[in-house]
């Protein structure tokens, strides 16, 4: 007890011989409670899931189900054929059924002649086929999944995007897994394909490598993966017809993830999996605007998801207690109020501060965050990664990616802002806005 006292006198002495940076001893609670609680789950899980895969031998399965593999274009060009051509060279035994959507094809008609070009080539595959659907009105991003959806004739049902491209080994990996029934959906990593382009895709690339790789990883493996990404989603076909496909609006994505979960508490068997082997590439914003023009649709659509169409779903009655703790905590906490508090916060000490006492204090969260993402990003470099030297090049952005993420979540607070005032989802080129309209306001 004693040793106690005099552990808290000298705090207070600190505190009182530093007065001005006392301020940064706020962010204490929150960072030591909240946040670092949350890596920390994530990666014991991944870690867990490193171990067992290690120790346990693969299990060899002759399930080779039909797959369709269902892409939404738009305005692609010649683009989508580098798409098309990845499915087409997977190595895979079974049949796999090519459906592109080609949403108002009247002004895309590029588009449409570069997946018309591809059919002498897809005659060269066995097992192989592509169906051309134009859709003459443009009717958006989920009118042209749900026309997939009613065309398609395999037992998996993939939705991609026309900018997409894969190893050659993904649907073999994602596929191998639905012989579990419990199975619902698949994702696995998504990289950056443009990622030397600028600083801008260096960045998304570190963020991706720590978000879509490691967190869905860990995520998945405790059963409360967050989404399953529009860009890549693969399906037990018969499970997307009984929760009946993708709703209208924006964000159909972690709409129909929320959907899926809403089956967990009556049906707790159900999973949605992770796959480290099952690879996509997709392009990333270049351009600074480019970037922010993006997140001021993803992160304002998370209010709109939340707060408006499923704000009766989120419930343990829906989805059962460890989900719903979850998305209370990563969904709510840290994508909807710590942005908040992040500019608050900012601004507090701002105020309160001299300015090289804010500077400095400024400067000490930075030191924090920067430790923090080089641990994960090394760790991640020696357990998760299969493209280690690839990977390597990210250590030059690394000195970057905190204040990235600082102006990542500033902008996701003015996001969410334009959300509750302006109806930020009704300005989205996900869907014209007739369509856009007939989602939940």
């Amino acid at each position: 007890m004693e040793n106690l006292n005099q552990t808290w006198y000298l705090f207070q002495a600190i505190l009182s011989r530093y007065q001005d940076f006392q301020y940064v001893f706020m962010l204490i609670p929150f960072v030591l409670f909240l946040e670092l609680p949350l890596y920390f789950i994530n990666w014991m899980s991944a870690f867990r899931y490193l171990i067992k895969d290690a120790i346990e031998a693969p299990l060899t399965l002759h399930y080779f189900p039909h797959v369709t593999c269902a892409i939404t274009c738009y305005a692609e060009g010649k683009a989508v054929q580098s798409t098309v051509i990845s499915l087409l060279e997977q190595i895979y035994p079974g049949h796999i059924e090519i459906i592109a959507m080609l949403d108002g094809v009247k002004k895309n008609q590029a588009t449409f002649h570069a997946l018309v070009e591809l059919a002498p080539l897809v005659s060269q595959y066995p097992k192989r086929s592509l169906v051309i659907i134009p859709k003459f009105q443009r009717g958006g991003r989920v009118s042209s999944l749900n026309a997939g959806l009613s065309r398609a004739r395999g037992e998996i049902f993939l939705a991609l995007d026309g900018d997409t491209s894969f190893d050659n080994q993904m649907i073999h990996y994602a596929a191998s897994h639905f012989w579990n029934p419990n199975i619902v959906a698949v994702t696995g990593p998504m990289r950056v394909r443009n990622a030397r382009k600028t600083i801008m895709t260096r960045l998304q690339n570190l963020e991706y490598m720590l978000t879509m790789q490691v967190g869905k990883l860990g995520f998945a493996k405790l059963g409360v993966i967050n989404n399953v990404p529009g860009a890549f989603g693969i399906f037990r076909k018969s499970f997307l017809q009984q929760v009946g496909g993708w709703n209208t609006g924006t964000a159909e994505d972690l709409d129909l993830t929320l959907r899926i979960k809403q089956y967990y508490k009556r049906y707790p068997h159900l999973q949605i999996e992770f796959e480290p082997g099952a690879v996509s590439h997709t392009d990333v914003p270049e351009s600074f605007k480019d970037f922010l023009k993006q997140r001021l649709r993803w992160d304002g659509d998370l209010w709109y998801i939340y707060s408006n169409k499923h704000k009766h779903g989120i419930s343990a009655s829906m989805m059962g207690w460890k989900n719903l703790i979850f998305l209370l905590w990563y969904g709510i906490l840290f994508q909807i109020v710590m942005p908040f508090s992040i500019v608050i916060y900012t601004i507090y000490i701002a105020v309160k501060l001299p300015l090289y006492a804010f500077i400095l204090s400024m400067t000490l969260v930075y030191a924090f965050y920067f430790c923090l993402i080089s641990v994960q990003y090394i760790l991640y470099l020696i357990f998760i990664t299969d493209r280690r030297k690839e990977d390597c090049n990210a250590i030059f952005i690394l000195p970057v990616y905190p204040i990235f993420q600082f102006i990542t979540r500033v902008w996701s607070a003015l996001a969410i802002l334009n959300q509750i005032i302006n109806k930020g989802h009704l300005d989205s080129a996900m869907a014209p806005l007739w369509v856009l309209k007939k989602g939940k306001q």
